[in-house]
């Protein structure tokens, strides 16, 4: 089988899709598919910078590639399409898939607004393809032990969930930046809510319950950073975002986005939810619990020291399995979605309200008001 990589020259289509998800399935001797059927998957890489990819074939052995994204879905040969352009290229490329019929599988945000999102999944629907979107966060291995506890009932009735994502993302003078210049300028797409409120509408979503709700604030902090040459430009995008999502069930999630913080904490992500039987700390690849039963009663006194360390009092949740990439695990539900019909529910629908929701949290913080987040269909 072959797929249409379009955009893994950049880092996380090249990193986590190509490497560490397609040729690690190619690596460990194709999928299984369980009835004696092996896929092979046969990456064909797609973008604008030739020597770009022609550097990334010969270094990885990959026979296949090319600056032309009709001639490659002009190829019978090629059964799906998957995208990790920048967001402002995307919607126009998967039209074009969808349009030659081949499957489509698409980093997110899945389009610049919410109605372009709709006409991707409505369209996608009509054709008669199948269809998925990257919702990678769902196999971290701290979440996943997050939800062996919900689904084990081990908090009683959900009160909160506190998230804080992010780190200080240097401003490309001194030291050069983590993440692309376009990330900080608002008219090629950037900004930290379209970057990261379609993963927590996800994350909510599937372990918590629908949002419902969305305030939010969005700040500039730095307004002026330096590109990949160097160059000062005029930083238009929001690179921090405060939130708070009231959920279906009444929880209350509050989560804080940002590349203009500094660390202190276990992990770059994680998620605080307590309950009326306990609470648990999740991260990347981490988890910690505290029962109801063995929780402390700290008395607040500010005129003595601390005399506890309260990090010591919660107890480590144990792997009990063993946990693949994300993106891998992602990818081999996909492709078995595709060739052998598997249950599949993170579709182009899940990824308009993503889109969705970052759209209303923009206008919440542009107009100073809460808004309610309205359940979407084709």
């Amino acid at each position: 089988m072959r797929i249409a990589m379009n955009g893994v020259t950049g880092r996380m289509g090249y990193r986590q899709h190509l490497v560490r998800s397609i040729l690690a399935l190619r690596e460990q001797g194709g999928l299984d598919l369980g009835d004696g059927t092996v896929l092979w998957p046969e990456p064909v890489l797609v973008g604008r910078r030739e020597y770009a990819l022609k550097a990334l074939a010969d270094q990885h052995g990959i026979e296949h590639w090319s600056t032309s994204l009709d001639a490659v879905l002009e190829d019978p040969a090629v059964d799906i399409y998957f995208d990790a352009q920048v967001t402002s290229a995307r919607e126009d490329a998967i039209k074009k898939a969808i349009e030659a019929g081949k499957h489509i599988y698409t980093e997110k945000p899945t389009a610049t607004g919410l109605d372009g999102a709709l006409e991707l999944a409505r369209l996608a629907d009509a054709k008669g393809i199948k269809h998925g979107v990257v919702q990678d966060k769902l196999f971290l291995p701290g979440l996943l032990k997050l939800k062996r506890l919900i689904d084990g009932g081990f908090f009683g009735r959900i009160l909160s969930i506190r998230g804080e994502f992010g780190y200080w993302v240097f401003e490309g003078d001194w030291q050069s930046a983590q993440r692309p210049s376009w990330n900080y300028r608002a008219e090629d797409g950037g900004g930290i809510v379209v970057d990261m409120f379609p993963h927590w509408e996800y994350v909510l979503h599937e372990l918590f319950g629908r949002v419902k709700s969305v305030q939010a604030l969005t700040a500039t902090h730095i307004p002026q950073r330096w590109d990949e040459q160097g160059k000062p430009y005029a930083a238009t995008a929001d690179d921090a975002a405060y939130g708070i999502f009231e959920l279906e069930n009444g929880a209350i999630a509050q989560i804080n986005s940002s590349w203009t913080v500094r660390v202190n904490r276990d992990e770059l992500v994680e998620f605080q939810v307590d309950g009326t039987e306990g609470s648990a700390v999740a991260g990347l690849r981490n988890c910690r619990a505290q029962h109801r039963s063995s929780t402390p009663k700290p008395v607040w006194n500010p005129d003595i020291p601390a005399t506890e360390v309260f990090r010591d009092q919660w107890q480590e949740v144990p792997d009990n399995d063993e946990f693949d990439n994300g993106f891998k695990a992602q990818w081999e539900l996909f492709l078995k979605h595709v060739y052998a019909d598997a249950p599949y529910h993170w579709d182009l629908l899940a990824g308009a309200r993503g889109v969705q929701l970052a759209e209303l949290g923009l206008k919440s913080s542009a107009e100073g008001r809460r808004f309610d987040v309205p359940e979407i269909s084709l």
